[in-house]
């Protein structure tokens, strides 16, 4: 029979790749863009955002805020490193969110597992425009090349036959045909390269369309897909020890701190009604990736969770950045 032995969520932001001394590169950015998301649905320019805000995280979007952050955050993940290392897991099932890596608009499955023997990245070709910080976040996401990691083509299947047996009907993909053009991206390149310490782990990826309109799952679905993977999971004939993982997240590119912490708040109190009633106003763009904490909250109710960082992590004086978040149920 398996088990899951471990829940884990973390956020992937380029910042978390990055130096700290580096990410007002990754702000410059901020301020070209022209589709900021808020939580109540609109979207908006830096200029708007500014206007509309002022400048009251000015002292928050410095170098030496940036350099805090940094190593709190770092060791976060150095921590849950260690607690992966410690349950010694067979298996490590991903819910992640394809921006466009594997997958395109051309067929964009709203929940899809992959049951492959191989997970190929996808190697982001750079030009001459790409921005300097790109080329470096892109070592931390195992994209700056192609990279090869063994699947759970067993446990994966079984998955697949369980929740259409059980009406859930479920994407489904097997191979990469060519990594130059489409593979795995950043939400699971991120987690291997920097929570497995080096070590061979078959990876069972989940993919989660939490970007693209218009058929992102609800919070209400994510939740109970969830459940119904760990439910089958702890019915498997297989013999694995399962950890579970949420990449992504919280709140961007304008951090939400009262949406952030309303939702570790639910996690940790097993608030399943706040969970799932997030709205899709909440849950746009980056913000979006909370859909990948809510799934693996639901595989996760049988554990309780008993560690969670946040910081809030502003990036400009407007407000842009990443709500970068941590957590571990066990």
């Amino acid at each position: 029979m398996a088990k899951i032995v471990l829940g884990l969520a973390a956020s992937h932001t380029p910042m978390l790749a990055l130096e700290g001394k580096r990410w007002s590169e990754r702000a410059a950015d901020d301020l070209k863009n022209k589709a900021l998301n808020l939580s109540d649905g609109r979207y908006v320019s830096y200029d708007e955002l500014a206007r509309e805000n002022g400048a009251p995280y000015a002292a928050l979007a410095t170098e030496a805020k940036f350099l805090e952050i940094e190593a709190a955050s770092q060791k976060a993940l150095d921590y849950m490193a260690d607690r992966l290392a410690q349950v010694a897991p067979d298996v490590v099932l991903i819910v992640g969110d394809d921006q466009a890596e594997l997958f395109s608009l051309s067929n964009m499955p709203a929940i899809s597992i992959f049951y492959g023997e191989e997970i190929l990245t996808h190697e982001r070709h750079l030009t001459p425009q790409t921005p300097n910080w790109i080329g470096t976040v892109m070592k931390g996401y195992a994209m700056d090349a192609v990279h090869t990691f063994p699947g759970c083509p067993e446990l994966a299947r079984e998955l697949i036959h369980g929740l259409i047996e059980n009406d859930v009907d479920i994407g489904a993909a097997a191979k990469v045909d060519d990594p130059h053009k489409a593979g795995f991206g950043h939400a699971y390149g991120f987690i291997i390269e920097r929570l497995f310490k080096g070590k061979s782990i078959p990876v069972l990826p989940v993919l989660l369309n939490t970007y693209f309109p218009p058929n992102a799952p609800t919070a209400r679905r994510a939740y109970g897909v969830g459940q119904a993977i760990a439910s089958l999971i702890s019915r498997s004939k297989l013999d694995a020890r399962v950890a579970v993982v949420a990449s992504g997240g919280l709140s961007h590119f304008v951090v939400d701190e009262k949406l952030d912490r309303k939702v570790l708040d639910a996690i940790k109190r097993k608030d399943v009604s706040v969970l799932k009633s997030l709205t899709r106003g909440e849950l746009n763009s980056g913000s979006s990736e909370l859909l990948n904490w809510v799934m693996v909250a639901g595989m996760s109710e049988h554990l309780d969770n008993d560690w969670t960082e946040y910081y809030p992590g502003y990036r400009t004086p407007a407000g842009t950045g990443t709500g970068i978040g941590f957590a571990v149920w066990s």
